[in-house]
């Protein structure tokens, strides 16, 4: 092992689950889904029942290997739950690639993974911040979601705003970014070329080398079908109303370098939220916030978790001795 794959390893490769899922879909598509139970050894069974759970969706041509970081951190004293989008990871292509199948999918993850009543910190990064949207207004997510993390997306005017192309905005820009993004051409292994364009595109100039390599092995992975079919979703994004139906606290942070999604969606997103639970811009940052600043991302869900999820510890015991006296 050389010693970039060593620290890939120590850094970027998820910890193995405590349960391993597959949960099936509205339209019968299978999701693979990843538990990571409490690992505190402090923490005793009913403290472990008691750990706020946290929900991570990632974004277009990642996996759950993306949330490494988070996962590593959170699950020392919450149920973190992470899971593969359609085609993406360990989770089989589908036919239906909708914002639709995005909501049926997050709304079966919440519901076989979660207790009824149980309610978690949703977050979601690019496509997985667009997935939380689309279920914004879905009877399980409404049940289940406590607080929403939005990382890195917007809800529409994805291509006419990405600035991935140097160019002035306006058609030939729109018309060429939508070619680019939605291109059939296989990525093919990563090479040092590969590594600059993905860094460019997706990362801020001064992210660290095994912050880029990390990322360009997660999506260079994604099969080109998979990846060319959902850029169409997103290119022709329209979730504008769903976000007014985000009715929960709803953090949001962004990349002031992000040339994908740019700052201007974050800003539109925290003025249209019905509670906005505040704005963070990452100076410098590109597009792989968790990735890239993963102690603020992890800090954020921390917070939100505390604030909206995390119960006193005297309703704890008390719903405790409660089930032990049933």
């Amino acid at each position: 092992m050389s010693v970039t794959d060593a620290v890939l390893a120590d850094l970027y490769d998820p910890p193995a689950p405590s349960r391993v899922l597959t949960v099936r879909s509205a339209d019968g598509a299978t999701l693979h889904v990843e538990v990571h139970e409490p690992v505190n050894g402090a923490a005793d069974a009913a403290g472990a029942a008691d750990a706020p759970a946290v929900v991570l969706a990632h974004g277009w041509t990642c996996s759950t290997a993306f949330w490494a970081a988070q996962i590593r951190a959170l699950r020392v004293d919450h149920k973190v739950i992470a899971y593969d989008q359609r085609g993406h990871g360990r989770t089989p292509a589908s036919a239906a690639c909708s914002t639709d199948a995005l909501a049926d999918d997050l709304e079966a993850v919440l519901e076989a993974t979660l207790a009824p009543g149980e309610r978690a910190v949703v977050a979601g990064h690019s496509m997985g911040g667009m997935t939380v949207m689309a279920a914004s207004a879905r009877p399980a997510f409404r049940a289940h979601a406590a607080a929403v993390l939005l990382c890195s997306t917007g809800s529409s005017r994805l291509v006419a705003e990405s600035t991935v192309l140097p160019l002035r905005p306006g058609r030939l820009r729109t018309w060429l970014t939508g070619h680019v993004l939605g291109s059939r051409a296989p990525l093919g292994p990563v090479t040092p070329v590969a590594r600059r364009i993905l860094k460019y595109a997706t990362m801020g100039a001064d992210s660290a080398p095994h912050m880029v390599e990390a990322c360009a092995r997660i999506v260079h992975a994604c099969p080109r079908r998979v990846r060319y079919s959902w850029s169409h979703v997103l290119d022709l994004l329209d979730l504008d109303h769903a976000v007014r139906e985000l009715r929960v606290p709803t953090a949001v942070v962004a990349g002031t370098a992000d040339r994908l999604t740019p700052p201007v969606h974050a800003r539109r997103l925290a003025e249209a939220l019905p509670d906005c639970a505040g704005l963070t811009e990452l100076a410098g940052v590109g597009h792989m916030t968790p990735v890239e600043s993963p102690d603020v991302v992890t800090a954020r869900i921390r917070e939100l978790a505390a604030a909206h999820v995390r119960r006193p510890a005297g309703e704890a015991q008390e719903q405790h001795h409660v089930k032990e006296g049933a």
